[in-house]
């Protein structure tokens, strides 16, 4: 799985736009004021985490696209 198939597996299964943001994938517009989110950290590997108050909380670091993608989806699910 990756970010593309992630944001069309959310889509099915009816989790609202406004509940995440994945990099380069999907952004709602307006920004929600907090969110799930998945991105490429700072040391190039793969986070979730939460962002509120206008800052990112990762939550879990993983080393591939893929197993960070399979986080997001169980926590959205």
């Amino acid at each position: 799985m990756d970010r593309t198939d992630l944001r069309a597996a959310l889509s099915a299964v009816g989790v609202p736009d406004g509940y995440y943001v994945i990099e380069g994938v999907h952004q709602p517009t307006p920004t929600p004021p907090d969110f799930l989110y998945l991105r490429r950290g700072d040391d190039g590997r793969w986070e979730t985490g939460v962002y509120e108050r206008g800052l990112h909380h990762p939550v879990t670091r993983h080393r591939t696209e893929h197993e960070a993608c399979v986080h997001l989806l169980r926590l959205l699910k």
